[in-house]
């Protein structure tokens, strides 16, 4: 889930928690739920040491559970000085905790993954119900704000924004068997008896979806929009939004595509380099690998994660590769911008 989005869900959490007895004190709690749920992103300065070292790192011990205990003190103790809480921390310990407990499970319900048991494990959750950015997902906690500014003497539009934004997700939940559910069908079909099925939501709208049907050599994927009975016609200036919704058709006109994780049969060199120490890191991290083509006379051979590849995007983030000068030399990782490859580890 983007930042943003964390932190006006802590502001309605804490609104909803705030004691009604003190109206003075509930812009203080706000702001304090605002940021506490936004805390947990910190950790994005990882990124400075390097795009490997963020991938290892985003969504990791400040998202854990097993150190939520002692991240609520810290955050509590900051945000008591900077709000200048009469009652010190421990006044702001509970919303803090919850605020942050919150902000976990909305990634949870990311297909990115969280290591929430870190740093005893590096096990990845990720429920798959809810696109990264999800404007209705949003919109709802918008309108639970506004509608607790105008009847600020309550917690109940608080209370209500949270039981339609968690009714929301469930709705998602089920949206998500469905998708599954088509992608066995399609398996049975072809008789896929081994293949392991996925479903990865996608943006616009909650019945957008990608649908995996994978083995050891290769996927076998389709975007699917799961109530559409008519493919949406995209036509230039028909803008951003327009554009990602318009790949996802109809269940009945399902194209689907095949992507192959090593290349074709023989290509020994490409599943040399996916093996190869220097991408252990991706190994790691991607969920749906896939090859993504070679580069520099084939000495650089580059894979992406499925998970991120979505219609309509001019750019597909997480597409790293390995390169090496010749047959004898090591793989290197790298990691592919545009034209241009960077040397992640030397």
């Amino acid at each position: 889930m983007d930042t943003l989005t964390h932190a006006l869900s802590g502001a309605l959490l804490a609104r909803a928690m705030a004691p009604g007895a003190v109206p003075r004190a509930i812009p203080r709690r706000v702001a304090a739920g605002f940021f506490a749920c936004a805390a947990p992103d910190l950790d994005f300065i990882a990124g400075l040491a390097g795009p490997v070292a963020y991938l290892e790192n985003h969504r990791g011990v400040t998202h854990s559970l097993v150190l939520l205990p002692l991240w609520a003190i810290g955050v509590a103790w900051v945000l008591a000085r900077l709000l200048r809480e009469p009652q010190g921390w421990r006044a702001l310990y509970a919303m803090s905790a919850a605020a942050i407990a919150l902000h976990i499970a909305c990634d949870v319900i990311t297909s990115y993954g969280t290591m929430i048991f870190a740093p005893l494990s590096d096990w990845r959750a990720a429920i798959g119900t809810t696109f990264i950015i999800d404007l209705w997902f949003s919109g709802i906690i918008v309108a639970g704000l506004i509608a607790s500014a105008i009847a600020w003497r309550s917690r109940l539009p608080a209370v209500a924004a949270l039981a339609v934004l968690a009714a929301y997700v469930g709705f998602q939940f089920v949206q998500r068997q469905h998708a599954l559910e088509f992608a066995r069908q399609y398996a049975d079909a072809h008789a896929l008896t081994y293949a392991h099925v996925d479903a990865q939501p996608r943006p616009v709208s909650p019945f957008n979806w990608t649908v995996f049907v994978s083995d050891d050599e290769r996927h076998r994927f389709a975007h699917i929009n799961l109530v559409r009975r008519e493919a949406r016609r995209y036509q230039p200036g028909d803008g951003f939004i327009a554009r990602i919704d318009s790949p996802y058709l109809p269940l009945e006109q399902t194209i689907w595509v095949e992507r192959s994780r090593y290349g074709e049969v023989g290509q020994a060199r490409i599943r040399d380099a996916w093996q190869s120490p220097a991408l252990g890191f991706f190994r790691w991290f991607a969920a749906e690998p896939a090859y993504d083509g070679t580069s520099e006379g084939g000495n650089c051979v580059w894979f992406v994660d499925l998970r991120f590849v979505t219609p309509g995007r001019d750019v597909t983030p997480f597409r790293y590769g390995a390169c090496r000068d010749s047959p004898r030399d090591p793989w290197r990782a790298y990691e592919y911008a545009g034209p241009a490859a960077k040397l992640l580890l030397r």
